[in-house]
């Protein structure tokens, strides 16, 4: 499995294009509408969006996606998007093409997508319907975790309760896996486990 980030031009999140068969691909979290040029020019066709969340930073490259034939999906709980609309413009973002959701999905669902296998896992705290996914040995974990940090909780949805909760819920997991978070570096699950400041271990 082939794992390419795109990091965002302006403010927006991390996007993330899985390919294992370098003919189909998974896209994570597509920021920005431009992401369909960037899988068009690896000559890549995306089957499926899968979303961490929905805040207004990962979402922007959703409609595109879907005109070009994806099915969009996340968190069940997490398809009610007026919210999110009312945070794109709050922040000034309002050139959000609307989109919908396809499909949703639930904590511990194994989704066979793409010749790739993802697990999901509900991790509320960021908002009230965030997930994040295992692929093989790479966890994708949104804004929930961060290299030395996590999401915030004070927009519409967050509790940092519920927030440290998943955190911890994802440093239980068995092994080790690289972090690719919706913002900022990579790191690894080890890593953060040790040396996460916000929330220990």
């Amino acid at each position: 499995m082939q794992v390419i980030k795109i990091y965002p031009m302006g403010f927006a999140a991390n996007t993330y294009i899985l390919t294992a068969d370098d003919v189909t691909a998974v896209v994570i979290d597509p920021a920005q509408p431009s992401i369909l040029d960037e899988v068009k020019e690896r000559g890549l066709e995306v089957k499926y969006v899968l979303l961490t969340h929905g805040h207004f930073d990962h979402i922007g490259g959703c409609a595109a996606l879907q005109k070009a034939g994806a099915k969009v999906g996340c968190l069940s709980g997490e398809d009610r998007l007026a919210i999110l609309e009312n945070l794109a413009d709050a922040f000034g973002e309002k050139e959000i093409e609307p989109f919908t959701v396809d499909f949703t999905v639930k904590d511990g669902e194994l989704l066979e997508i793409c010749n790739m296998q993802f697990k999901v896992i509900s991790t509320p705290g960021h908002t009230a319907g965030g997930a994040c996914y295992v692929a093989e040995d790479n966890l994708f974990t949104g804004d929930t975790l961060f290299r030395d940090g996590v999401g915030r909780t004070d927009l519409p949805t967050g509790n940092y309760g519920q927030l440290e909760k998943s955190v911890r819920k994802l440093y239980a997991l068995e092994g080790d896996y690289t972090v690719y978070a919706g913002h900022g570096g990579d790191s690894t699950l080890e890593r953060e486990r040790k040396a996460n400041g916000a929330v220990r271990a």
